[in-house]
């Protein structure tokens, strides 16, 4: 190809479309680190708040109603965060089934999964050099836990060697 196109050689991948890639001696080390960071400035989520975890969220007919292009935008957001940090998956699929009304309910639910963030912007996955890769799957169901229609939620991660891939 050096033949027929002008080309320049930059090395190893460094940073692509806002995942960060460190090569070292072990093996491959992929993350959102400043990704995440933007994220959290962008949403004024650089103070830590807390909130109740294991939060069940329903439709709140009756809650008062949030900025929805705000809400949608942070949900947006977190969906692409999830390609180097898959634990995130239940959160986030959970919130954005109320993207088309969100209610202060689940704009506080979206705020902790921020703060979450925020105390885990080093996180990433690391694929070790030289390891043989074994697959393992983690599977769990909570039973009509959802308070709209009752129906039972099923969260898996699937792991190729230490690294969560799904």
């Amino acid at each position: 190809m050096h033949l027929e196109f002008d080309m320049i050689d930059l090395g190893k991948m460094r940073h692509f479309l806002g995942i960060e890639v460190i090569h070292n001696e072990a093996g491959i080390f992929i993350c959102q680190r400043r990704y995440a960071l933007e994220i959290l400035a962008h949403f004024n989520m650089l103070v830590r708040n807390p909130m109740v975890p294991r939060t069940i969220l329903s439709k709140d007919d009756a809650g008062i109603p949030v900025h929805v292009t705000k809400f949608k935008q942070a949900v947006g957001s977190l969906m692409y965060l999830k390609v180097t940090r898959p634990y995130l998956m239940f959160g986030v699929g959970l919130i954005s089934r109320y993207m088309a009304n969100p209610k202060e309910s689940h704009w506080a639910a979206t705020k902790w999964l921020l703060r979450y963030l925020k105390g885990t912007v080093e996180h990433g996955l690391f694929y070790e050099k030289g390891r043989k890769m074994s697959f393992t799957a983690y599977i769990d169901n909570n039973y009509a836990w959802d308070l709209d229609d009752k129906r039972s939620t099923t969260r898996s991660v699937f792991m190729i060697g230490t690294a969560a891939v799904c």
